[in-house]
């Protein structure tokens, strides 16, 4: 599978994720989210970036609950809680979330 951006195809595993981390960039992840009916606000980008970090320093891409951690760590209790996350990413931030910052599928809970 693929997606096309400003004339440039990229490729994605059947699920979307991306075939080559090298790809992603935040056009990229407008489209993806685009595709599903989502508009990324900045709490959404919050969460990305913290996803992105995650992998960064870990190489694995985060589970829901690491996401959770993670955010109520780096953004507090407001939005360090499964609510506003899950409000964010309704499909669950573990897929969703995960792939807009394009990042392999994690392999915890989802």
């Amino acid at each position: 599978m693929s997606i096309e951006i400003n004339g440039q195809v990229i490729e994605t595993d059947s699920q979307g994720y991306l075939c080559h981390l090298t790809d992603w960039n935040e056009t990229l992840a407008n489209a993806l989210a685009a595709k599903d009916g989502v508009t990324l606000s900045a709490d959404h980008w919050e969460i990305i970036h913290l996803i992105r970090d995650y992998y960064t320093e870990t190489g694995k891409a985060p589970a829901v609950c690491v996401i959770i951690r993670q955010a109520k760590k780096h953004l507090g209790d407001d939005k360090g809680n499964s609510k506003h996350v899950y409000n964010l990413f309704p499909d669950g931030p573990g897929k969703q979330g995960v792939r807009y910052a394009g990042l392999p599928k994690p392999t915890g809970c989802l």
